[in-house]
């Protein structure tokens, strides 16, 4: 089974300053409360460590695009099982605002048994880090 959570919000801020906001795992704590920590050297093939509430996972990076996207690989215990495509990507709208949006793909044996906490809570996850980095860089 294949599920997709997709979210966006438009942010009032350049596409840099809000990657910048995003690279910056140091201070996701003082903003951040879906993720709770990356750690890791963040460079396409590199394994990295991704911390939730309650969930700590070891995804591999697909994807650093600079200023643009970043989507990594994560696995629950093994391939197959359940296994999530996660992704960042910024857009800019060309008129001072960029789309900011965060969506996963789920695959495997386990993602219906979970179908219906991903609709719940996973995406309530993201939308409430979109809000968070919104406020954060319209902020600063």
């Amino acid at each position: 089974m294949v599920k997709q959570i997709k979210t966006s919000i438009v942010i009032n801020a350049s596409r840099e300053k809000i990657w910048n906001i995003l690279m910056d795992f140091e201070r996701y704590h003082e903003w951040n409360s879906f993720i709770k920590s990356i750690s890791g050297k963040v460079k396409k093939g590199n394994q990295i460590r991704v911390k939730l509430e309650g969930m700590t996972f070891k995804p591999v990076v697909l994807v650093l695009n600079e200023n643009t996207e970043l989507k990594w690989l994560g696995h629950l215990w093994f391939k197959g099982l359940f296994d999530g495509e996660h992704k960042f990507k910024l857009i800019d709208n060309g008129n001072g605002t960029t789309k900011f949006e965060q969506s996963e793909n789920f695959n495997g044996i386990l993602v219906k048994l979970f179908s219906r906490s991903l609709d719940k809570n996973t995406k309530t996850g993201f939308e409430q880090m979109n809000k968070e980095l919104k406020l954060r860089a319209e902020k600063h």
